[in-house]
């Protein structure tokens, strides 16, 4: 499935290239009506980082995220920031279906897969940013691809395997917002090693040809973030290009 995505600051509609909040793009849509464009163009779920959370929990856009979570035809999942239980418990009672838990996920994994056995797989989603290496090692950085967490992909999700881990939104950062075409080797390897998760990929898709490319690696969903806001394609373009019978299948994931 296609999944629209909106980065927040300030309560406005941004995006950073490769997660540098120095290298920032401020775009003249408001949040909600984004939204409303993404709705009627018939996307069933949305992904929200909220970039004031992911730099201090404290200063997280409730109000924002308040007028976009409950939303009677999308499942929305928000991320950014998510540092303890507390910050799932608000965003759940927020309203949100997902909570997108990046950097703590990696650091501390015996907690969030405790989360996941009393919220729920469908109510977790692991945001893991890779780097990946001149010997194919897959690493995870963590707090906006800073820090080096010492943990490799593989590793850490074996972790998460027996606590029934469903969705992962996987990025390859050095694809991320460079609109270049996504990481299919990747997708197909991590779709083929581990069936049972529900990938979402994310980074690089600038053409409807990226796109059709994800398509025989098993990916779930599409993470669509500067691509739509450029204009680069439309969304009913988008979810022209992804097989109806994958569109049925992505969405059916029980736990």
């Amino acid at each position: 499935m296609m999944i629209p995505a909106i980065d927040l600051i300030g309560g406005q509609v941004v995006r950073l290239y490769q997660g540098d909040y120095n290298q920032k793009t401020n775009y003249q849509y408001t949040v909600q009506e984004r939204q409303q464009a993404y709705a009627k163009s018939g996307a069933t779920v949305m992904h929200f980082v909220d970039l004031d959370g992911a730099k201090d929990s404290t200063k997280r856009q409730l109000a924002t995220l308040k007028t976009v979570v409950n939303h009677p035809s999308m499942i929305i999942q928000v991320g950014g920031g998510v540092r303890c239980e507390d910050d799932v418990k608000q965003l759940l009672a927020l309203g949100a279906d997902r909570v997108v838990i990046g950097s703590l996920a990696i650091k501390k994994p015996e907690l969030v897969t405790q989360w996941l056995k009393t919220y729920g797989c469908e109510k977790i989603v692991l945001a893991l940013d890779i780097k990946i290496d001149a010997q194919g090692n897959k690493t995870l950085p963590t707090h906006g691809w800073i820090e080096d967490s010492g943990v490799n992909l593989e590793d850490l999700l074996s972790q998460y395997q027996d606590a029934g881990i469903k969705h992962v939104l996987c990025t390859d950062i050095s694809r991320d917002g460079t609109l270049t075409g996504t990481n299919i080797d990747l997708y197909t390897e991590v779709c083929a090693k581990y069936p049972e998760i529900h990938w979402q990929a994310s980074g690089g898709i600038g053409s409807l040809d990226d796109i059709k490319a994800l398509i025989p690696t098993g990916v779930s969903g599409v993470i669509l973030g500067r691509s739509l806001l450029e204009g680069k394609f439309t969304l009913e373009e988008a979810i022209a290009c992804w097989p109806p019978a994958k569109e049925a299948i992505a969405e059916k994931s029980p736990c």
